[in-house]
């Protein structure tokens, strides 16, 4: 099995960073409660270099969060997009990015549910368990407008249903109770100092 696939396609070897992040600039990431989180985001309908651009934006500004997926509305972009670098369960890294996704319908008796630790980078500082099918297949474009279809299970799965859901205008408080949503929040307002701390760091150790 290779340990790196780059837009669902195996190869020999990978930089920690993706190129296109070289290329990019940090955005101001979106947090929970700001009203492009909670729309669905429109489609892309021009394929060229400003969306190529706005996606090694969010490379960089993914990167600068230690997040594994960001969707292009967490940088205030109405738009079905999102960018991952992410491990499967087993160690397996998968970077890419996918255009207008849509998953696939699993079948509920072939699927199986786990209920696992998730967080988000525009809910910063919170992690609460989320059930979510352990296999997704999501299909979509890449930014030359070329078909794409990613396949993922384990924690990439989950990658690729949360980044989904945010093109759709949701984010993972959405899938909890009531109690949960407000613990989560909780923990929001307890750690989102240190959160934001360690990005600032992170941008001054690109930087130097």
């Amino acid at each position: 099995m290779p340990s790196v696939f780059v837009q669902g396609r195996p190869v020999d070897s990978y930089p920690p960073l993706a190129p296109d992040a070289r290329r990019g600039k940090v955005r101001r990431i979106t947090e929970v409660g700001e009203e492009v989180l909670h729309k669905p985001c429109r489609d892309v309908t021009e394929f060229g270099p400003d969306l190529a651009a706005l996606i090694d934006d969010m490379f960089l500004t993914m990167y600068i969060a230690d997040g594994a997926g960001l969707a292009a509305n967490q940088v205030g972009v109405d738009l079905r997009l999102f960018v991952y670098d992410c491990l499967d369960d087993d160690g397996v890294r998968h970077v890419g990015h996918i255009v207008n996704p849509v998953l696939d319908a699993l079948d509920p008796a072939g699927r199986r549910l786990l209920d696992d630790s998730e967080g988000c980078l525009s809910v910063p500082g919170a992690i609460m368990d989320v059930p979510r099918p352990d296999r997704a297949v999501v299909r979509g474009y890449d930014k030359d407008g070329a078909p794409l279809v990613i396949e993922g299970t384990g924690y990439f799965a989950r990658c690729l249903e949360h980044e989904t859901d945010h093109c759709g205008g949701h984010v993972y408080l959405d899938r909890l109770s009531r109690r949960d949503r407000k613990a989560a929040l909780r923990q929001v307002a307890d750690r989102r100092d240190e959160v934001f701390a360690r990005r600032t760091a992170n941008i001054e150790a690109l930087s130097s």
